[in-house]
């Protein structure tokens, strides 16, 4: 269930702790680094004293692709990092979404781009169709 900007997966299946942990190495499979890592719930707490869902923001860079994509249009920095989001979902499991680069970069007039989102994109959306796949499931009893 994507959305106009958003590449997204739900995984009832799988709590939150369990979909921060495995996304990074899925991430780093698709040659993506985690730049920057925003925890929402701590931050809204620590600066406006809100409760919030756990929620973080990971920002990540496939270094090949931003320099490609840099190369050709130098402005576009400010589409990149790619986030890539994981939340806490009311009644368990999770919610992750990534930037839907093909949608970001359409903002850019210049064709040599478009090759470098979809690259992006289809990347991103492996990371998140392998979440949770090949996970041991718990047993009891």
């Amino acid at each position: 269930m994507d959305n106009p900007y958003a590449i997204i997966r739900e995984l009832p299946e799988l709590d939150y702790d369990e979909t921060v942990e495995a996304i990074v190495p899925l991430l780093k499979d698709e040659g993506f680094g985690v730049l920057t890592k925003i925890d929402v719930k701590a931050t809204l707490k620590a600066k406006l004293d809100i409760d919030f869902k756990r929620y973080v923001i990971l920002g990540a860079c496939n270094p090949n692709l931003a320099h490609k994509a840099l190369s050709g249009e130098p402005l576009l920095g400010v589409l990149l990092p790619c986030n890539v989001i994981v939340l806490e979902r009311d009644g368990g499991g999770s919610t992750v979404a990534a930037f839907k680069a093909t949608a970001g970069f359409s903002l850019v007039d210049n064709p040599d781009v478009a090759p470098i989102a979809e690259e992006v994109e289809s990347r991103l959306r492996k990371v998140l169709d392998r979440l949770g796949k090949g996970r041991r499931r718990k047993h009891c009893c």
